[in-house]
């Protein structure tokens, strides 16, 4: 605004220049945050052209807008297989480097033994649990994958399945029990006074080679929801 003089009343014009400046800084964050986005989705992108991203994959963080699961959190290297309806955007399912999948999980059956706490402590600080076992097609995919392990071979692995009293059996996550879905050896359980872990022996014929032993040093099984991106 100018006055009787024809000059500009101070402080007329200033405030125009910070709106203006405002404006232009909103811009450019604006602009900045949609270039690492981009950024983002060709590397994502990159990942998954590549030939070898199978073995090594950074796939499962790709997803940035989900929380990461405890599982993402612990491991870096994934094996991804294609597993969706093609043209979906979520068609890739990913287990860490070295666990074995099957259907919409990943299993890990360990080179060394703990006893059944310390096994249970361990695949909870890797993201997962000891195995739940709920179906004939997982019982027997998990005694094929001990008998095809390579040295050493285990023996006995543990599984998610105690009891803390003799003969009532429970699964780590809460699983309801039934006894026609269990995987018994022939006399087993014995429900000795103080058996109260669960191993899969590897050389007792399939599908029955559960047994119930004291909670000793053993192999263990850890599972885990596969990643889906």
């Amino acid at each position: 605004m100018m006055n009787a003089q024809g000059r500009v009343s101070p402080g007329s014009a200033a405030p125009a220049e910070e709106r203006g400046c405002t404006w232009l800084n909103i811009w450019v964050f604006l602009i900045f945050a949609l270039a690492i986005k981009a950024a983002f989705v060709t590397l994502c992108l990159l990942f998954m052209l590549h030939p070898g991203f199978s073995s090594s994959s950074l796939l499962p963080f790709c997803h940035s807008s989900e929380q990461p699961s405890a599982l993402q959190q612990h491991f870096s290297q994934w094996e991804c297989d294609s597993a969706g309806p093609q043209g979906t955007d979520r068609g890739w399912t990913c287990c860490p480097k070295g666990w074995r999948r099957f259907q919409g999980s990943c299993y890990f059956l360990s080179p060394d033994t703990m006893s059944w706490d310390e096994s249970a402590e361990n695949c909870t600080g890797m993201g997962s649990q000891l195995v739940v076992i709920t179906s004939r097609a997982e019982q027997d995919f998990l005694s094929e994958q001990i008998r095809q392990s390579k040295e050493p071979k285990p023996d006995n692995l543990y599984i998610g399945l105690f009891a803390e009293k003799g003969g009532q059996w429970q699964w780590v996550d809460k699983t309801p029990y039934h006894v026609t879905a269990a995987f018994w050896r022939k006399g087993e359980p014995s429900e000795g006074h103080d058996e109260n872990c669960v191993i899969i022996h590897r050389d007792t014929e399939l599908p029955n080679n559960w047994n119930d032993v004291r909670c000793l040093n053993y192999h263990r099984i850890c599972e885990a929801a596969a990643v889906i991106v």
